[in-house]
């Protein structure tokens, strides 16, 4: 536990988090207050009731984001908050008599485009050299990688930015044998092995890129408050062409401060972590974060698949803080350039939030704790609930539709005419609504209020523009995302899981087969949802053209949406600008420096590597373990060694080749085969 005093009183935690639930809780109670009236005008129905439960849950998760942007609005309107980890007064750290603090750059891959992989890591290092800390900083590339091929390239790539940048013995490579409870069995082992050089962890992934600076003062903050075991800073996606990336690199860039800010008004010293772009305090990480393998099968048991949430929480529970930093400025990471790529990236993190069921009702978390487990499971269940919410308030309306008004009742000679509660159940959806878009606006005002900023997003025409289109884009979006998480939290209670599937990062336009092999099915079910509402209930169909169009044109949106050209003739045109594309920060521009040589390098043709290339083969050869290999696997190595040379390479699996290039004897031996023979049809296994 942690033994130093925090610098923040604890009664201003207790305040700002009373504020904010109180905010959320009286917003969520007036709305769903409106729509129970309405529904007790004529007796409340059983489906009804369940609309209410539904509508309670969805109102309080919209309350929350939308109190968390307006009082990070709020704060950046007055200058930023006062109470932040970069305003607060350090103090002394025990270590500091040690010298200066070692940190670890860590980052792990798993079968990445080693070129991207190393373009990055070359720009934070150039961006490190250039502050004049680079010393202060060691580099790890923590490979779990099991395609062969990928695995020889990034450590041919690895060697040469060692020799590149004279950094023998600052910049270090290593390939797991096996890949023991994925990314968080990764960083587990080099800490393990490794942790006890440093004071400091960065944990960085495949396509993270942080400056120099914003490295150097993560560092200089952690000295400053010894009692902090974890800073996040709020990493900005850049570096995508693609129209569907450019639209959520806009909004990510316009809309994120003022949820940022909001986040740590009410969280302050007791943040979480992303899992990326954020620093550790090394020995309490490895003394508390040690992660339990849960019981049963996947998809609730097995390892711990969001392992961020959960190492955040061991080291709040232990007594440290944990912080996110709004002025972190110069983090960056990419997103998935299609939305088909966003739904399956979704579709893994979709699994490792519901996972965190487990962990709401494990012993020894205090209730903030549970409170995040339980808004990260939100963050995907609300989508269900969402098309569960949709789905009953269409056959309530079919009801409704169907009833036959009764004016006379026994003797009365005036007719009772029924109760609209029209106005009210309008009401709640224009409350709804507000409370959906609101945030954007806040932003924007926030915007104009900031006039240097402006230019570097196409200035106030275009800015307002693309808000416009943005939103409009992600109304249309909103219908297709929601099917497909509902699928994933459908798939993942039947028990099925996604597995570790590598990422595609980089940008390519979607084929009309792709679009409608992805949207076919979603695209059939706004035809169907359509065709019953306009039939039935045609008031109600207005109601849902919105939905119903974004479903039915989701395979044009999907394939328009991934094209680089179109995204680039919004650059052009000003549209969807950010501050990154409008002057590119340093290290953002070292990045492309790096992938343009790497593009143009002769050097990169050798990437293609086989163990015929004497370098790669030495290389290689260094850097394999020694281990014992029994006789009945060395007659398996053999056996795969002959498939090779007379069936070719197409007949092995990937993991027979990595297995005969793992065996320095067995490498050995095809590295002579392949030197020896001069025709180039000669099989490699590669």
């Amino acid at each position: 536990m942690s033994s130093q005093a925090s610098a923040l009183p604890g009664y201003v935690r207790t305040l700002r988090r009373t504020f904010f639930f109180t905010l959320v809780t009286l917003t969520a109670f007036a709305a769903l207050a409106m729509i129970t009236s309405a529904f007790l005008q004529n007796g409340i129905t059983p489906q009804e009731i369940v609309l209410l439960v539904l509508y309670t849950l969805l109102i309080l998760w919209i309350s929350t984001s939308f109190w968390t942007a307006t009082l990070g609005f709020w704060c950046l309107l007055w200058g930023g908050d006062k109470r932040s980890i970069s305003r607060l007064p350090s103090g002394p750290s025990p270590e500091s008599d040690r010298g200066p603090a070692l940190t670890a750059l860590v980052m792990p891959i798993y079968n990445e485009d080693p070129v991207r992989v190393f373009a990055g890591l070359r720009a934070i290092y150039q961006s490190l050299r250039e502050t004049g800390r680079a010393d202060e900083f060691e580099l790890f590339i923590l490979s779990d990688t099991r395609d062969p091929d990928t695995w020889m390239q990034e450590e041919v790539n690895w060697y040469r930015m060692c020799r590149d940048f004279d950094a023998h013995g600052k910049i270090f490579y290593r390939n797991r044998e096996k890949n023991i409870a994925r990314k968080s069995g990764n960083i587990e082992e080099f800490c393990r092995r490794w942790g006890g050089r440093y004071r400091y962890m960065v944990v960085l992934d495949a396509d993270s890129i942080m400056a120099g600076e914003t490295l150097t003062k993560m560092v200089d903050l952690m000295e400053a408050h010894p009692g902090v075991a974890l800073i996040q800073s709020p990493p900005i996606p850049v570096n995508h062409k693609s129209l569907f990336a450019r639209i959520l690199q806009f909004a990510s860039s316009l809309y994120s401060d003022i949820f940022i800010a909001g986040i740590n008004f009410w969280q302050l010293s007791s943040g979480n972590y992303w899992g990326h772009n954020a620093i550790i305090r090394m020995q309490p990480f490895v003394q508390h974060c040690g992660l339990p393998k849960l019981p049963g099968r996947e998809p609730f048991g097995g390892e711990i698949l969001s392992h961020d949430f959960v190492e955040a929480t061991l080291l709040r529970e232990a007594g440290w803080e944990v912080w996110l930093v709004p002025d972190l400025k110069c983090s960056y990471e990419e997103l998935p350039p299609t939305l088909i790529d966003y739904a399956k990236r979704d579709r893994r993190w979709c699994q490792g939030n519901l996972q965190h069921l487990r962990m709401v009702f494990a012993r020894g978390f205090s209730g903030l704790s549970r409170l995040y487990f339980l808004m990260g499971i939100m963050s995907y269940l609300s989508s269900p609930l969402w098309l569960l919410f949709l789905v009953l308030t269409g056959f309530e309306a079919y009801v409704q539709s169907q009833t036959m008004p009764v004016y006379f009742f026994g003797d009365n000679i005036f007719p009772v005419w029924p109760e609209s509660y029209a106005v009210e159940m309008t009401t709640v959806l224009l409350v709804t609504l507000a409370m959906l878009f609101l945030p954007k606006i806040w932003s924007f005002l926030l915007l104009l209020a900031r006039p240097r900023l402006i230019r570097q997003y196409g200035g106030v025409i275009r800015a307002a523009l693309s808000v416009f289109l943005e939103s409009a884009f992600s109304v249309l979006t909103a219908p297709v995302l929601m099917l497909y998480q509902s699928k994933f939290v459908f798939a993942i209670l039947l028990r099925r899981s996604v597995g570790w599937p590598p990422q595609n990062r980089g940008d390519h336009r979607l084929s009309l087969k792709e679009a409608t092999l992805a949207h076919g099915g979603q695209t059939m079910t706004g035809l169907a949802a359509g065709w019953l509402s306009y039939t039935y209930v045609p008031d109600f169909f207005l109601w849902l053209i919105p939905v119903l169009a974004g479903l039915v044109l989701s395979v044009p949106i999907s394939i328009l949406s991934s094209s680089t050209k179109v995204g680039l003739l919004a650059r052009k045109l000003g549209i969807f600008l950010t501050p990154e594309e409008y002057k590119p920060p340093r290290v953002v521009e070292l990045l492309h420096e790096n992938l343009a040589r790497a593009e143009h390098s002769d050097e990169q043709t050798e990437g293609e590597l086989n163990v015929a290339d004497p370098g790669a083969y030495s290389l290689h050869l260094a850097l394999l373990p020694d281990r014992p290999v029994k006789k009945r696997q060395r007659h398996q190595l053999r056996a795969l060694v002959y498939q090779l040379v007379e069936d070719g390479p197409e007949t092995l699996s990937a993991a027979e080749k990595r297995a005969l290039i793992s065996d320095p004897e067995t490498l050995g031996r095809l590295h002579t085969l392949a030197w020896s023979r001069t025709n180039t049809d000669v099989p490699q296994p590669s």
